[in-house]
């Protein structure tokens, strides 16, 4: 829509009011077309073509801004599944080492049970019994030797005694 077709549509209903006035002259209502009536409808004309051309000048305006805001709605929808591949990419790689470390922590996980199968675990376990088992022989041995000492026995032919009767 260009400004000069509304331009011209205005001309024509501006027309029309000037004929109308003119008629009511002829008819004898000369005071109703007064100087003052033709003043108030050409500065109402005036308001309107301000009026026009102001919203010419906006709808040019916006017509210029729609290629623009197309654009970058594009770019944007471009960007946005460029973002969405990324980040399904992201969740696969993501899934991966979830998968591994659930492989990871079931062959090597310290703290499982020791039911489990794990040969570490089954020896450390092992090795706890044996350490417990010492310990229980050297608060023994520890408990004899007082009672020796008490008693008034010699260590050193007791030890001379027990090395000549494994030597024998």
């Amino acid at each position: 829509m260009s400004f000069s077709y509304l331009k011209k549509k205005f001309k024509k209903k501006g027309g029309g009011k000037k004929a109308k006035n003119a008629k009511a002259g002829v008819n004898g209502n000369a005071a109703l077309v007064g100087p003052r009536s033709t003043a108030e409808e050409e500065a109402r004309r005036k308001e309107q073509e301000e009026m026009i051309t102001q919203v010419m000048n906006r709808i040019n305006e916006i017509e210029n801004d729609i290629p623009r805001i197309k654009v970058s709605m594009d770019t944007l929808k471009s960007q946005i599944n460029e973002l969405r591949e990324e980040i399904e990419r992201l969740d696969k790689v993501i899934k991966d080492v979830m998968v591994l470390y659930e492989i990871v922590s079931q062959q090597i996980n310290p703290f499982k049970d020791a039911n489990s199968g794990n040969p570490l675990l089954s020896e450390i376990q092992e090795l706890r019994e044996e350490i417990n088992n010492l310990k229980g022989e050297i608060a023994q041995i520890k408990a004899d030797l007082r009672l020796l000492i008490i008693d008034g026995m010699d260590l050193d032919d007791l030890i001379y005694e027990v090395i000549s009767e494994g030597g024998v």
